[in-house]
């Protein structure tokens, strides 16, 4: 994997593994909304409004996810200055904030029929928030800097940093009494959810995953695509002064 910090045999992997990811994307995604609106129950207490967990949990696990990805290669890029980490981190940035954003707003339309409004300022629910503004906070201050380079920097620190945040999702329902149900996935014991359910939502899962992995591709590939232009005209730049 550290060889595609050259941005050369990136492009070549993205080319290469873009076209099966969004593929994957489709079928499983496909799958998922199938076996989630025609195969599952209703739920015996929330009715068919459970069916918007099918998109909700998914969108919160990428939320998190992407900011994970976000985070790992920001620390790759301060540490080790590999070029294609930021590019990474960058990339990741608008994906995780839009996955947020739907986690926020299903999980409003959800609550709001289940507890009888649309926001309580819940553990797990005002930390999903501060997540996205973490999310906005890294892209405000990625390009509040003349200097590409100072930009990324200061954005960088401040994933690392933010980081600490998704833990505290994680384990919110388990740290605090709070309104949101606890985990019923991931759990030491059996996952309590009918299988019927599992199954649509597992796929929604990964589908999101796959997602996620042919957008940031393409991002990637755009931003090497624009650093090189950049630096090609920069080049001109200094040849015609001279």
């Amino acid at each position: 994997m550290f060889g595609l910090q050259n941005p050369t045999k990136f492009l070549k992997f993205a080319k290469l593994v873009g076209p099966w990811l969004g593929g994957s994307t489709i079928l499983l995604i496909g799958s998922g909304l199938w076996f989630g609106l025609f195969n599952s129950p209703a739920d015996y207490q929330q009715g068919e409004t459970v069916r918007i967990m099918y998109v909700h949990v998914p969108s919160a696990w990428m939320g998190m996810f992407a900011y994970s990805v976000m985070a790992i290669a920001s620390a790759i890029a301060l540490v080790w200055k590999h070029p294609v980490a930021d590019h990474l981190a960058r990339g990741s940035a608008p994906l995780g904030a839009a996955f947020t954003l739907i986690c926020l707003v299903s999980g409003a339309l959800w609550g709001k029929p289940m507890w009888g409004t649309w926001w309580v300022w819940d553990a797990r629910l005002t930390s999903m928030l501060i997540l996205f503004f973490l999310y906005l906070g890294y892209m405000a201050l990625a390009g509040a800097f003349d200097d590409p380079e100072r930009g990324a920097k200061a954005s960088a620190i401040l994933a690392v940093v933010g980081w600490i945040n998704v833990p505290i999702i994680k384990f919110s329902v388990d740290w605090w009494n709070t309104l949101h149900q606890p985990a019923s996935v991931t759990k030491a014991a059996m996952p309590s959810i009918d299988p019927a359910m599992l199954l649509p939502l597992l796929l929604m899962g990964v589908g999101f995953t796959t997602f996620y992995a042919t957008l940031l591709l393409w991002r990637v590939r755009a931003e090497i695509l624009a650093t090189r232009i950049r630096n090609i005209r920069l080049a001109q730049i200094h040849a015609e002064g001279a």
